[in-house]
């Protein structure tokens, strides 16, 4: 993204979620969502979830046409709220297309969100080979050739995305829980958080903005009569927060989430993930998410709770 389509991006990011007017003929304009991401991660998916949810959703849309479609959209008369657009790199000139297009509707004050889909080279090359078609991006070369080419094109996007959601882990309808707790209230909060406990063993979630790592802590896998039992029991996160730090630990990072929440609502972000890892993502990551789940939601955060890697060796 050029400096300047940046610029013009902060400096509109006050605006979203305030109704405002097009340039044509005060019709309010509808509520916009962008969904990219790498091809194979589940934007066919998600431009489905969009639509159960009630949302208009053009897949495959030129990015140049795409302020068009919000200005139709406006002229419904309210019969068209909410728009869902699917973009993907098949376009040569995607880029500039994409970036003259949101810039000229941030510039407009439209509610306007970038949802990028993600997923490990691993999984897409499965998918792909699954369905025994190649990847839109790999010319003559391999798989992972194409998806290489897709990541390059695509690493400005998915820094100035609003959401990123990894989904190689996720099966349908995991990823529809996901698409219908974040669009499908009327009333859209400033800020939705998730939190999730993760094993490092298995690899750190790529969607997280922040990562917590609770391996400080004296590790329950090694008291024989916790082993088998995970953080969210009783006697488990006892013994956690019994340790020394523990505590100290969860007000301390209370206080440095509430710094970082009120950032992220001063700079117009909708969407927070925090990740709480330890080794296997069983016993100290799944007790600290867990109160801290608690304290974010004390203080006005809506906030869902997952816990990724609990249940997995």
């Amino acid at each position: 993204m050029t400096a300047e389509a940046a610029r013009r991006r902060d400096s509109t990011t006050e605006k979203r979620g305030i109704e405002v007017n097009t340039s044509n003929g005060g019709e309010t304009a509808p509520e916009l969502v962008i969904i990219s991401g790498m091809s194979g991660a589940g934007r066919s998916t998600a431009a489905k979830c969009l639509e159960d949810l009630g949302w208009f959703v053009v897949d495959n849309l030129p990015p140049a046409l795409i302020p068009t479609m919000v200005d139709l959209g406006a002229r419904s008369q309210g019969a068209v709220p909410r728009i869902g657009v699917v973009v993907d790199v098949r376009g040569r000139t995607f880029f500039d297309d994409l970036l003259t297009s949101l810039d000229e509707l941030e510039k407009r004050g439209v509610r306007l969100r970038v949802v990028f889909l993600e997923s490990s080279d691993e999984a897409l090359v499965r998918r792909f080979e699954n369905v025994r078609r190649p990847h839109p991006l790999q010319a003559d070369g391999r798989i992972v050739d194409g998806i290489e080419r897709e990541r390059d094109l695509l690493r400005e996007l998915r820094g100035e995305a609003d959401l990123v959601i990894d989904t190689s882990n996720l099966n349908v309808h995991q990823l529809r829980a996901k698409f219908d707790t974040q669009f499908s209230g009327n009333d859209e909060p400033e800020l939705r958080a998730t939190v999730m406990s993760f094993g490092f063993k298995y690899g750190l979630p790529v969607d997280a903005d922040l990562v917590v790592d609770c391996r400080f802590l004296p590790n329950p896998h090694w008291v024989p009569e916790l082993r088998a039992r995970t953080g969210t029991d009783a006697d488990v996160a006892e013994y956690v927060f019994q340790q020394p730090g523990a505590q100290e630990f969860l007000d301390g990072y209370t206080e440095l989430l509430r710094i970082v929440t009120e950032g992220y609502r001063r700079e117009g972000k909708r969407y927070m993930t925090l990740a709480v890892g330890c080794t296997g993502g069983k016993h100290r990551s799944v007790a600290m998410s867990e109160r801290l789940t608690k304290r974010l939601i004390a203080d006005g955060v809506e906030t869902v709770l997952v816990h990724r890697d609990m249940g997995r060796e």
